[in-house]
């Protein structure tokens, strides 16, 4: 008896009604998108500092650059940790606190040298869920022992953009 009343609905809608599809004219599917990956999308020419560098001129860069934080390398391009906001923040906080002049503070007492990083290869939105887990604002792209890019959250959000949410490979 159901089934009987939900045929008479559907007959009803395409008889009386006129309307076949909510969906609209759908636009070609790409199935077999090729992997987008975080190569394709990574910045590649950064900002970075070293450790000997002062933390003012760190506060400087974020701004002038208008950026968050960036990676800290030695002179082999070899990554060592990552500055950020935060972590300025942190020194100016603790250096008005115990009354200490900021102007021989450096990047290498101020940066956090547990850096997670993400391989190149990976899918860029497999890389999303990581932004997601790990609560990171960007991900240095290390291979063969150097930093090689970085990718952010923006990045993700603009290949997410560019694919117009046609395919998800």
């Amino acid at each position: 008896m159901i089934s009987k009343k939900i045929g008479n609905l559907r007959n009803l809608k395409s008889n009386h009604m006129g309307i076949k599809s909510f969906m609209g004219k759908r636009s070609k599917v790409i199935a077999d998108e090729v992997n987008i990956t975080v190569a394709d999308y990574m910045t590649r020419k950064l900002i970075t500092f070293t450790p000997d560098q002062s933390i003012m001129e760190v506060m400087e860069k974020l701004i002038k650059n208008r950026i968050s934080g960036a990676p800290v390398v030695n002179e082999n391009n070899e990554l060592l940790g990552v500055i950020s906001e935060g972590d300025c923040i942190k020194h100016i906080s603790d250096s008005r606190y115990h009354n200490l002049p900021m102007l021989n503070a450096t990047v290498g007492q101020n940066m956090a040298i547990d850096v997670e990083t993400i391989d190149a290869n990976m899918n860029v939105f497999d890389a999303a869920r990581f932004f997601i887990e790990r609560k990171h604002r960007r991900f240095p792209i290390v291979e063969d022992g150097k930093l090689v890019g970085q990718i952010s959250q923006m990045d993700v959000i603009k290949a997410a953009l560019q694919l117009k949410g046609a395919t998800w490979k």
